[in-house]
C-alpha cells in the first residue's frame, strides 16, 4: 500500500505567525515534523505544502519535498488535498499537522493501523486517555466521544458527556489532531462545504460527521505538545 504524508504549513497563523521557521534546539519546527514523519517506515513519501516561499526554502534547505500551493485555504485538510491531486498513485494520504514537532513514529503507525490491516475507513484520527482533572473543562483539549466499534460520534471543546449520572469507562478520549484518509474520500471531503456545526465548534472533522460520513478514531498512549502559541513554543524549548 502506498501512503502518502503531507504536511501543511503556513506562515500567517494569527496566534503565531512564522511558526514554522520558530527554532527549537536550532532546528526549526517544521524539521521536526518532517523528519518525524520520515521516521515513519509505512510512509511511502513525505511532502511539506505551503504557500510561503520562506517556508519553502527552509524545507529544501534540509533537503525536504514541497509543494507550494494556493494562498486561499481555509483548512490545513483543504491543503493537503491540493498536494494529493498531484499524487495519484498514492492510496492513502495523511494529513501530520506542522505544529506537532513531538509527534512519534509509532503515533503515526497507530493511525495508519486500519488501512494496514485491510480495512479501508473513510478517515481516521488520533486520540488519546482524556485526563478528567485538567482536560475535561479545558476548551483547548478537544474531546471526542466514540461508539462501540471506535467510531466517532462527536467532537466537542466543551465537557462531552454530560454526566448527570457517573459512569465508568465512558468511551471519551483527548483527540490528537492528525489525520489519514482513503484517497477518494479526501477528494471528496475537499469538496464539502463548510458546515454549522464545523464553524461553531471550530473543528474541521465535524464537517464529515454531519454528511453522514465515518471517522475511526485510533488510540495512542498519550499526547505530545502541539505548538499553537508562542507559549507553547517556549515551554517546547525548556523541554530541551
Amino acid at each position: 500500500m502506498n501512503i502518502l504524508a503531507v504536511i501543511p504549513a503556513r506562515y500567517d497563523s494569527k496566534r503565531f505567525p512564522g511558526k514554522p521557521l520558530a527554532l527549537i534546539n536550532n532546528k526549526p519546527m517544521i524539521q521536526w515534523v518532517y523528519e518525524a514523519a520520515r521516521s515513519c517506515p509505512e510512509f511511502s513519501k513525505v511532502v511539506v505544502a505551503t504557500d510561503d516561499e520562506r517556508i519553502a526554502d527552509c524545507v529544501r534547505g534540509f533537503s525536504g519535498l514541497v509543494e507550494m500551493t494556493r494562498s486561499d485555504h481555509e483548512t490545513g485538510t483543504d491543503r493537503v488535498a491540493e498536494v494529493a491531486r498531484k499524487y495519484p498513485d498514492f492510496d492513502v494520504v495523511a494529513n501530520v499537522q506542522g505544529d506537532q514537532p513531538f509527534v512519534t513514529s509509532e503515533m503515526l503507525s497507530q493511525l495508519l493501523k486500519p488501512y494496514l490491516c485491510d480495512e479501508l475507513p473513510d478517515m481516521t484520527t488520533l486520540a488519546c486517555h482524556l485526563d478528567p482533572e485538567e482536560g475535561r473543562c479545558d476548551e483547548n483539549t478537544v474531546k471526542v466521544l466514540c461508539n462501540s466499534i471506535g467510531d466517532a460520534l462527536y467532537f466537542s471543546r466543551s465537557p462531552i458527556p454530560f454526566m448527570r449520572k457517573i459512569e465508568e469507562n465512558v468511551p471519551v478520549y483527548h483527540h490528537l489532531g492528525l489525520y489519514a484518509f482513503e484517497r477518494k474520500f479526501l477528494a471528496k471531503y475537499s469538496d464539502l462545504p463548510s458546515t454549522p456545526l464545523e464553524r461553531c465548534e471550530s473543528l474541521e472533522q465535524l464537517r464529515v460527521l454531519e454528511n453522514g460520513f465515518s471517522i475511526r478514531v485510533c488510540l495512542t498512549e498519550s499526547s505530545v505538545l502541539e505548538i499553537n502559541t508562542p507559549e507553547d513554543w517556549e515551554q517546547a524549548c525548556r523541554n530541551f
